[in-house]
């Protein structure tokens, strides 16, 4: 039977796509900064366990106890709505620090046993805003585009030794808890030039009548890119995010 290990499962799309691999008969490795077994359903094929992924013995840790992996889903990160004038310096390396940079130490702990047994699935959970240029999420934005970069190259270097890896690009998600998460690191509400945005943007991004991603898009969209090989590159998850991608790439100012 074949384990996924998780990234990032407390809420949101992490919880759902465990919930997701569970109820399809895979073992699961539910991974949070801390473990909390009551989130999920009980099951002797579900595992929960401790990973920081800005901690590289919480990486090492969590890796051998999970092994062997079979699937690795990079989901976990955090945002921060803020002007890119007013992003504290401390915000911008945390963001990148834990979107970009745990993401990296994640995939390249999971790596050296996928390619030695010459099979696996590396997916990293990005977001739709690096298709389409929206305010406040600049910096966010860069730290999730610097994971599809590297995401692309490691595709073609890992690919001679039967490891897949794909890109979930989820949309935007008012229902799940990384808004009400990202909204501690909320800035410029009150600033004389950037407040009127600020809070219009707010607004519209807890607005619910139009296209938006619900958490199972997301899992969904997950499944397919770690169970078919005929999957593309890079997977919308999401009305929004698959309208966004139909426009194409072409970021429009």
């Amino acid at each position: 039977m074949s384990t996924v290990l998780i990234t990032g499962c407390s809420s949101g799309f992490g919880l759902e796509t465990a919930e997701l691999f569970l109820a399809r008969g895979w073992n699961v490795v539910a991974t949070m900064r801390t473990p909390r077994a009551d989130v999920l359903p009980r099951s002797d094929r579900l595992r929960v366990l401790a990973l920081d992924v800005t901690d590289p013995e919480s990486i090492a840790r969590a890796i051998a106890e999970a092994s062997p992996i079979d699937a690795l889903v990079n989901n976990a990160g955090f945002g921060a709505p803020v002007p890119v004038e007013l992003t504290p310096m401390d915000t911008a390396r945390a963001l990148f620090e834990t979107n970009t940079l745990g993401t990296l130490a994640v995939t390249q702990a999971v790596l050296p046993q996928l390619r030695e047994r010459g099979a696996g699935v590396v997916v990293n959970v990005t977001s739709s805003v690096t298709l389409k240029a929206l305010p406040l999420v600049g910096v966010y934005s860069a730290s999730k585009a610097a994971v599809n970069a590297f995401t692309e190259s490691l595709a073609i270097e890992v690919e001679p030794f039967g490891v897949r890896v794909r890109l979930v690009l989820p949309g935007r998600a008012p229902t799940t808890r990384f808004g009400a998460n990202a909204g501690v690191h909320l800035g410029g509400m009150d600033h004389p030039a950037y407040g009127p945005l600020v809070n219009g943007v707010i607004a519209s991004f807890r607005d619910t009548s139009g296209p938006v991603t619900h958490a199972p898009d997301v899992a969904e969209a997950v499944w397919r890119a770690v169970t078919d090989p005929a999957t593309p590159m890079r997977i919308a998850a999401g009305a929004d995010a698959e309208a966004w991608m139909a426009e194409g790439h072409q970021l429009k100012l």
